[in-house]
């Protein structure tokens, strides 16, 4: 009887988990659109939408399979695939990764993880790129290479076998979406009037800050998700510590964008206490469940430090990042990956060993590398074929009336390039 309450409760944490998860694709969904201009707000909507469904459904044709191939003792751990479709396994129901929940439970946690590395690329391209060419990449970028990428740690592969440590996605979720968003920023260009003949950079501001302030609350409260149910179970003391390292690192974060930004920029920048947020948030993502509320308090501020740097860096670089997506994702998640080898339990301070270090940096080092490289190769072939962005007239007039057929308001400017 305590066997089955025990999986019951456990099973319910799990499903009210993959609920916080989904939200957080609302939240990404109003941030994108109120730091984006209005004539812009349905496309990233439309996108924001396809993801989620591109998402479950490619991880259920294979993109579970790949990430959970079942790899057999001396296996290299590179790549395997246990078979096309979620077919439910020999002995019921029970998970055959976790006793504590069901099959069912744990496919679709995880597939609500999937569509979020297609998520950051969204908004680091919004406002210019094609819609068919943006979601061609995601089917390809989210059924193919988030779950190879995905099985060398938590599938049981060659990185897990090596002891690279990533709790709940620093690296494997909030990376591989930053990697690939270079890229395709890279390949799309900036939009029109971001960066002048005469090197001034011209800020594009959004049109709706109280719908991205929604947004970030709700990615927030979405993360007690994301990261408690990373615990796999629903273990009182080992939840509540996640939720509580969780919440210090976002609340950091934002103090320390505040804080550097003011120094800075002499100005109270909402925008930057919006990634302040999400910084901490990634940044701390890897070792939630190894970390001490102080320990997450000193990462959070870091990475909140962090994003207000990047940002500034990526601008002067003329990476056009309308969301700041590349700051937050790639650079906080790489800093919070090396973060476990700093404060977690095998870290050089705690041990004063630099081998969990070394680990953590040759695991964002691979990562990076493949990424990089198929996320090159798929931006690349559908920019010489179908092309990556849309026309100069389609994009000063907004993508909505072009890609949609209607606004998202009724007051909006055709001729508009703000």
């Amino acid at each position: 009887m305590e066997t089955t309450l025990n999986f019951t409760i456990n099973n319910v944490w799990m499903m009210i988990s993959i609920a916080l998860v989904f939200i957080m694709h609302l939240g990404f969904s109003a941030l994108e659109v109120g730091l984006a201009r209005s004539k812009n707000a349905i496309n990233i909507l439309f996108k924001n939408f396809m993801i989620v469904a591109i998402g479950l459904l490619t991880y259920t044709l294979c993109g579970f399979n790949l990430m959970y191939p079942g790899f057999e003792e001396g296996a290299t751990g590179v790549f395997g695939f246990a078979g096309w479709g979620v077919v439910l396994p020999e002995g019921g129901t029970t998970s055959a990764y976790n006793e504590g929940y069901t099959y069912w439970t744990d496919f679709l946690f995880q597939g609500m993880f999937a569509a979020t590395a297609a998520t950051i690329v969204s908004g680091a391209v919004a406002e210019r790129i094609k819609l068919n060419s943006f979601l061609i990449f995601s089917l390809l970028y989210v059924g193919i290479v988030y779950p190879i990428v995905g099985s060398w740690k938590w599938g049981g592969g060659f990185l897990d076998q090596m002891g690279f440590y990533d709790f709940a996605g620093s690296t494997l979720v909030h990376s591989v979406g930053g990697w690939a968003a270079v890229i395709a920023v890279i390949l799309l260009g900036p939009r029109l009037g971001k960066y002048l003949p005469d090197g001034t950079i011209k800020p594009i501001v959004g049109h709706n800050i109280p719908l991205a302030a929604l947004g970030i609350f709700l990615l927030w409260f979405g993360w007690f998700g994301f990261n408690g149910g990373s615990v796999l179970s629903a273990d009182p003391a080992l939840v509540s510590l996640v939720l509580v390292t969780t919440s210090l690192a976002a609340a950091s974060g934002i103090v320390a964008a505040f804080i550097t930004s003011y120094l800075k920029f002499k100005t109270y920048d909402i925008t930057m206490a919006f990634n302040g947020s999400l910084a901490g948030l990634v940044g701390i993502t890897a070792g939630a469940d190894l970390m001490s509320p102080l320990d997450a308090i000193i990462i959070g501020f870091i990475a909140g430090v962090i994003i207000v740097f990047a940002i500034g860096i990526i601008d002067r670089l003329k990476l056009d990042d309308p969301v700041g997506a590349i700051g937050v994702h790639l650079i906080c998640g790489a800093f919070g990956t090396l973060a476990v080898g700093i404060w977690g339990e095998r870290g050089f301070l705690t041990t004063g060993s630099f081998v969990q270090l070394g680990t953590q940096a040759y695991g964002i080092m691979v990562v990076g590398i493949t990424c990089l490289i198929t996320s090159f190769i798929i931006l690349f072939t559908i920019k010489k074929t179908i092309g990556l962005r849309v026309s100069e007239k389609e994009e000063k007039q907004g993508l909505d009336i072009h890609e949609h057929g209607m606004n998202a308001y009724e007051d909006i400017n055709l001729n508009d390039n703000d």
